[in-house]
Formats: C-alpha cells, structure tokens, sequence
C-alpha cells in the first residue's frame, strides 16, 4: 500500500518539477492535484501578460529580426572597413575617424546580439512558467513533446532566433490537444523546415528543377518516420523515406524578398513541389499539392506503429526507465482509442499501476535537477543566464540537443560518474546562493514531506555546514531520482 506521502512525492517527482516551499500542505490528494493541473484548455500557454512583458514575437518578426540584422551587419561591416581604410589612408591621424569606426564596432556587436536577446527572452519565459507550476505536469511534457520534436539553436542564428517560438507555437497549443495536430503544426513550421534541410528539397521532377540539376533533401522524411511517428523498426524502407521526400517538396519558409509571404512564414512553393501521385506505406496519394503531405502526416499519426512509439517514449520518460511492456500496452490502447488525444493519453498515463510504485527508479535529467531546485529555494527567475548556463555544463543545452533524435531520456545517459561529479559541483553552487537562510530539516520537509528515508534525514543532519547539508539534500537519492 502507497501512502499518501509517497503518492504526493510521486506526484512532485516523477510527473513533476519537485515541490516548492508549501506545496505538500496544497496537494492533499496527489492525483487529483495531477488532474488539476491538465484542466484548463490553456494550461501550457504562455499568457499575453508574460509575453508582452517579455518583448516575445512570433516566428515570422523573430525571423525578419535575424534578417534585418543580417543585413545591417553587412552594410556595417563595409561601413567599418570604408573607415578603417581612411583612417589608413589619412596616416592614422584622424581621431574622429577612429571614433567613429569605434561606435561602429559597438553597433555591428549589438547586431549580432538580435538571435541570442530572442533566445534569452524565449528561455525566461520557458523557465518562469516551469518555477511557477503548482506540480508541474503540463510543463513537463511541454518539455517531452519539444524534445520528441527537437530543433536545433546550432543550426544558425536563424534557429536560434525561432527555437522558443517554435515551442510557443506548435508544441504548446497541442500539448493537451491531438497529436496529429501537433504533428502538421510542427513540420510545416518555419524552425523544423529549417532545422532540417527542407528548405533545400526540390523534386526531381519540378517546374523549377528543368535541368535536374537540383537534389532531392530527405532529411524531413526520415526522422519524421524514423522519429517523430512510426520509430525505428516499424516497417518502414528507403523507399517510403524517398518517396515521402517527394511529398514533401514545396513545403518552405518565405524569403525576406516576401515573393512567397510574409518573410519567415510558412510557405507552399508548387514550383518545387514533385508532380503526379505517390506511393507510401503500401497506400496511394493522389496528386494534392500541399494536401498530399497532410494526408500522409494524418495517417502517420493514426498509424498502431506511432502509438507504440511514443507510448514508450512517455511511459519511460514518466514511468520507470525501461519502460514497462504492460504500461507501453496501456498507453498505446489509450491512444489509439481516443484518436491520438494528448490530454485522454495524459490522463491513462496518471491512472497506470506503474505509475504509483513506490520506488522511483527513473532518473532526472539536468533540467528537470535545475528546475526542482529552483523551485525547492524559490530562487528568482530573472535572469536566463545562470540556469542557461548550468544547462550547457550538465550537457543539456536548452534547444540544443547533438541531433534530431533530441536528448536521451534514460538513466545510463545522465547517472554517469562524470554526470554525478557535475551535479555535485552545480549542487554546491546553487547551496552558496541559498546561504545559510534556510533550515536544513524545513528543506527536507518541503522538498519529501514524510517520504524522506531515515539515511537520507542522518546524512543531513551529520552535515558540518548549512550549505554542506544543502547540497547533500540536492544529491540524495530522493531528489535524483524521478
């Protein structure tokens, strides 16, 4: 039998972002608080307010942004070697000429600074909406989702000028809605089109390839069979990857010249777009244009290989890491009964057996560490910088995973000795800046309620300094493990 302190600690740690100071005393039933939170229709967005008070844009003006910025750059690095050259020419005599190029310089370094100003904005929101949650659960698979579907900021400043708007746009809007909406919102975004290549696709066959000099890119293709739906050894060939390609051809992002739309939206170019009918899975598509890719995409997110796929991911990111075959069977059925339904397959995900065991065998992963201490000292949210740079230590550089499979969501990946050694120094760290405020015991208490272990408690108590005891509590089994 499950107390209801170990369920409360369940709640906070394995479908949560750990408990901030008061918060058991708010969650005296642990799955209706879980229930709670997935009410509301709008609970993954960020609100107007935040936005406003963020300065947060859509793709489009983050994209146009980068592009002015390009483009002033240019013409102030040209600006900036006209006057270098006079100022050579002149003997190095004119002190106003160097003046100026001086504020030139200043101002090509404040160009260059648009995409990372967006990327800073972008993560504070991102992180204020985490610290904030009562548990957590929606902003967790906020966080699941974006990682399923992952960009890159290595990409280019293009990237990672619309890396969070990518997450405001098509991840949170659908995190409690369908998957095959989330599905089209996703690879036809601007972020995913540029992140992987499609903006380079043009068909064999296209009124705007007549020499068929112009390659087929089938980066998109892959990992959305290979990753984002049916997964790794579903039945899938090369030739369902080729053919889908094709499909995808067309689908861009409008210039900043506008010829397409507004520059950095969502384009559909029918001069590159492959003519005729397409064969896919076994099933015909009949020529459609741009409602040729949508129709396979509905069927990809309908497909039984999709809902074991990410019946999996969920149930080891939420669950227990392997993920248990019973659970992923649940998830799948619940799934493809309800559609595809996010918020029916969140809801099975709280009512599995599984999901109450008592011992947490899961694993954190850096970001889930950072955002349960934060809240667990109600350290400010202010400032991106610190937890942006923690993230790059612990090697989970916020929208930067190494490649389009995203972060990896098992124990192995972050319980290494190298991995443990760096959470110990960040636990040091963050114990300097909570200082010697806080009670060791009322720390315990608010972060495991009654659900701490008598070790855990001793190893605390033993400790020879209030910030000693601090981190220790960070790296305990009980705040470790999810």
């Amino acid at each position: 039998m499950v107390s209801a302190a170990q369920q409360t600690l369940i709640a906070f740690q394995r479908f949560g972002y750990g408990a901030r100071p008061g918060g058991w005393a708010q969650v005296p039933d642990a799955r209706a608080a879980l229930h709670a939170e997935l009410a509301p229709s709008d609970a993954a967005l960020i609100s107007a307010d935040m936005a406003a008070t963020l300065g947060l844009q859509g793709t489009a003006e983050n994209t146009q942004r980068v592009f002015q910025a390009a483009e002033a750059r240019k013409t102030m690095q040209a600006a900036v070697m006209s006057s270098a050259e006079a100022q050579a020419a002149a003997g190095g005599r004119s002190e106003v000429a160097a003046d100026a190029a001086q504020a030139r310089i200043a101002a090509l370094r404040d160009i260059g600074g648009t995409a990372e100003r967006i990327y800073r904005a972008e993560a504070l929101a991102r992180f204020r909406k985490a610290a904030d949650a009562p548990i957590g659960f929606v902003e967790r698979l906020v966080a699941f989702w974006s990682n399923h579907f992952c960009v890159s900021i290595a990409k280019g400043e293009v990237a990672r000028g619309t890396a969070g708007s990518f997450e405001r746009e098509a991840i949170r809007p659908f995190v409690l809605g369908r998957f095959a909406d989330m599905l089209t919102a996703v690879e036809r975004h601007p972020a995913m089109l540029f992140f992987l290549d499609n903006t380079q696709s043009v068909g064999p066959d296209a009124r705007a390839n007549g020499n068929h000099k112009r390659g087929l890119n089938e980066n998109l293709a892959r990992e959305i069979l290979e990753l984002h739906t049916l997964g790794v050894g579903s039945g899938y060939s090369q030739g369902d990857v080729t053919s889908f390609a094709r499909v995808l051809t067309g689908w861009t992002i409008a210039g900043h010249d506008g010829r397409l739309g507004e520059p950095g939206t969502f384009a559909f170019n029918a001069n590159l777009h492959q003519p005729g009918d397409a064969t896919l899975l076994g099933r015909s598509y009949p020529a459609a244009g741009f409602g040729q890719g949508e129709a396979v995409l509905a069927d990809l997110a309908r497909h039984p290989a999709t809902a074991r796929h990410l019946a999996t991911k969920l149930v080891r990111h939420f669950i227990a890491d392997p993920a248990p075959p019973a659970a992923v069977d649940k998830i799948a059925a619940a799934f493809t009964a309800k559609d595809g339904d996010l918020k029916a397959v969140s809801l099975a995900l709280i009512d599995l057996p599984q999901a109450w065991a008592p011992a947490l065998t899961s694993f954190r992963d850096p970001y889930q560490f950072l955002m349960a201490s934060y809240r667990l000292f109600s350290l400010p949210v202010t400032d991106p910088g610190p937890l942006i740079g923690a993230l790059r230590t612990l090697g989970m550089p916020l929208w930067e995973p190494a490649g389009p499979n995203g972060f990896p969501d098992t124990v192995a990946a972050w319980a290494s000795a190298e991995g443990m050694k760096l959470r110990l120094d960040t636990s040091a760290q963050l114990a300097q800046r909570v200082g010697g405020l806080d009670d060791p015991a009322a720390i315990l208490a608010a972060a495991f309620g009654d659900a701490v272990s008598d070790e855990t408690r001793l190893t605390v108590t033993r400790a020879e300094s209030r910030q000693q005891a601090i981190a220790l509590i960070l790296m305990s089994p009980e705040f470790q493990r999810s």
